[in-house]
């Protein structure tokens, strides 16, 4: 993805706002990108809303001895105190030369009321990192790999997704090697199954998909396969609430769609629907309302080193199979 020019950054004000942590941290570190090609020597700063005030933004964008060049980081915007929005939108109205101003807002209803004074000024150039919803998973895909010089087709761009998982970081850590082993070539089903298909990878969706089915042994065997080939855990609870998420939303359709349209409300690929619909003949509403907690919370334990992942993600693959079970 081509990063914005110093001419676009400095003297402006850069607005992230959205809550996909991945493409949210990208445009910060673009505009960092830029500011350091335009002079290495620019110095870097970083606060967040809570602890913003007009003398402690003055004394960010302020040249230090060794550069007058900057780049300022605001972090959690939603959290700027009422008396500091005044002083914020002046200095936005007007901003120094030679700073880039980055201001990261998490998404939600908090703080969008400074958001909507800030989209209004000239100065403001807005990037927006929204989740993505499940069928637009391969377009991202698509333009990574674009991004990084190769061409990838859609049923590929489908093939990893559904053997990567939804984690955006991985996706496109996996485009980009493909990309780089397999040059000059349209990758193909053939090259993402070769890196990233069959049991001796383990892929994690095929554990999740097992817990959905209620195989509890299968799916236990199909984890350690995963764990001991070397797949990242998060890659196992992104695949368990991507599996999550397609049997809400299936839960939720309207009856009587064509197989089409209901590819397309769940999110999913036409040959997955079938999969889908009969993996959510075993499911309830509140089950699988407490299933999505169960993958939530232990996704935040393995990214926060909470606990040992080998026992978070058997602990999960027998609340998902129990639940199921308790229809």
């Amino acid at each position: 993805m081509v990063g914005p020019r110093a001419s676009d950054v400095l003297g402006r004000v850069t607005l992230v706002t959205g809550k996909e942590e991945f493409l949210g941290e990208r445009a910060v570190q673009q505009v960092r990108a830029a500011v350091r090609r335009h002079d290495p020597e620019a110095e870097e700063s970083e606060t967040r809303g809570a602890d913003l005030g007009g003398a402690s933004l003055g004394e960010l964008a302020a040249p230090s001895l060794f550069s007058s060049t900057r780049c300022v980081v605001v972090r959690a915007l939603e959290d700027l105190p009422e008396e500091s929005v005044a002083g914020l939108l002046d200095y936005v109205a007007a901003p120094v030369e030679d700073v880039a101003l980055v201001l990261v807002h998490g998404g939600g209803q908090k703080g969008s009321g400074v958001l909507t004074k800030l989209r209004k000024l000239p100065t403001v150039t807005e990037v927006k990192s929204a989740e993505l919803r499940a069928s637009e998973y391969p377009g991202f895909v698509a333009t990574e790999v674009r991004t990084a010089g190769g061409r990838i087709d859609q049923e590929a761009a489908v093939a990893l997704v559904q053997s990567v998982g939804q984690d955006l970081r991985s996706l496109a850590a996996a485009a980009t090697q493909l990309v780089s082993d397999f040059p000059d070539r349209t990758l193909g089903v053939p090259e993402v199954k070769q890196y990233f298909g069959g049991r001796a990878e383990a892929k994690s969706f095929a554990v999740a998909d097992a817990a959905f089915w209620g195989r509890r042994s299968s799916a236990l065997e199909e984890l350690r396969w995963a764990l001991d080939a070397g797949t990242p855990p998060v890659l196992v609870t992104s695949a368990f609430a991507g599996s999550a998420r397609s049997v809400a939303r299936y839960l939720a359709a309207p009856r009587g769609q064509r197989e089409g349209d209901l590819a397309r409300e769940l999110g999913v690929p036409p040959w997955k629907v079938k999969t889908v619909r009969d993996q959510s003949r075993a499911w309830s509403e509140p089950a699988i309302a407490r299933v999505i907690r169960a993958v939530a919370q232990a996704d935040a334990d393995i990214k926060g080193a909470a606990s040992d992942a080998s026992y978070t993600l058997e602990r999960l693959v027998l609340t998902v199979t129990g639940l199921r079970e308790q229809k």
